[in-house]
């Protein structure tokens, strides 16, 4: 392909076409999960151990471990751990999640999958658990940034105004770093953006000799990392290696799955958003297939009940992707 051609050229996608060829039944579906969680061959995971025998007598559960004697399939202890959903269904959410960029909704996942939309708001969550993960620490040359999620203060019915004033407030907080010799972006929801937060973000997940540029936020003030800043309050968004731009580029995107494809992120769940669109722009240097493979690894060990992920809230999910 020319080098010269837009976009991630380098990356082989995938085509609808081929996706439906590549699942085109629940068995199909199951076989490529068993082979990109367990590649080295099928672990209990419940014990960990090795000895597995294959029953496929049990309609759901086909390994059994000689170990623990306790049956599984590669569903459990993952994210879809006692999800009725088919395994092909499984295979075309991770799919849309993957290769939207600006992510997909619970009412778009609904429609095309032909489930409810809580089911689809539920599975969407779940596939978000799998993009968290334990980091690295960086170093080199990072970038760091904050923004603002929320709806805007004038757009608010009367009795959700705050009355505060304009700006941010209302809003809820993410600071995020860009490592600029690998494109690895980090991202957190803080309840604040003051000094001991913002330099306790840069220190837990950069090494003592990274170099850091960010904006003239007092809040960087004194920051123990080599450190310099660019003054956008004046106009100055370059000054030779000192910019923001990379990580302000992360920030469009997600803003812009805000707007086009959410239209609301509340707090409580911005946190789980964060993390796929961290995800998803970590992964955009390999081939879909990898991506989705590389979320399958993501899901091990990890579970998201439908009444943890309402704890606190309405018993309903609220209806991404539709205007109210």
């Amino acid at each position: 392909m020319a080098q010269n051609a837009p976009g991630r050229h380098y990356r082989e996608g995938m085509s609808i076409k081929k996706l439906l060829k590549k699942f085109p039944t629940d068995k199909a579906a199951e076989k490529w999960f068993i082979k990109n969680r367990w590649p080295d061959g099928v672990r209990c995971p419940h014990c960990g151990g090795d000895n597995i025998k294959e029953n496929a007598s049990h309609p759901t559960m086909p390994f059994r471990c000689n170990d623990c004697n306790k049956l599984f399939s590669v569903k459990t202890n993952s994210v879809m751990h006692s999800s009725k959903l088919g395994y092909q269904d499984w295979a075309i959410a991770i799919y849309l999640v993957t290769t939207g960029i600006k992510g997909v909704s619970s009412m778009k996942l609904h429609r095309d999958l032909d489930i409810t939309q809580k089911s689809a708001w539920h599975m969407l969550n779940r596939i978000r658990e799998s993009y968290s993960e334990v980091a690295t620490m960086f170093d080199g040359e990072v970038e760091v940034d904050e923004a603002y999620f929320g709806g805007k203060e004038g757009n608010k019915h009367a009795k959700d105004k705050l009355n505060a004033g304009r700006g941010v407030v209302g809003k809820t907080a993410v600071v995020g770093m860009k490592d600029r010799d690998t494109n690895q972006v980090r991202a957190e929801v803080v309840e604040a953006t003051d000094k001991e937060t913002l330099q306790g973000f840069v220190v837990d997940n950069t090494t003592s000799d990274t170099t850091v540029y960010t904006d003239e936020a007092r809040a960087y003030s004194g920051l123990p990392r080599e450190h310099q800043a660019v003054g956008h309050g004046v106009g100055e968004f370059v000054r030779e290696q000192a910019h923001t731009n990379g990580m302000e580029s992360f920030w469009s995107m997600m803003k812009r799955g805000y707007t086009g494809t959410y239209h609301h992120m509340s707090p409580k769940h911005l946190h789980r958003y964060v993390d796929e669109f961290a995800g998803r722009h970590n992964d955009r240097p390999v081939d879909t297939i990898e991506q989705m493979g590389n979320m399958v690894q993501g899901m091990e060990g990890k579970r998201l009940r439908y009444c943890d992920l309402i704890a606190g809230g309405p018993a309903y999910p609220p209806l991404d992707g539709m205007r109210l």
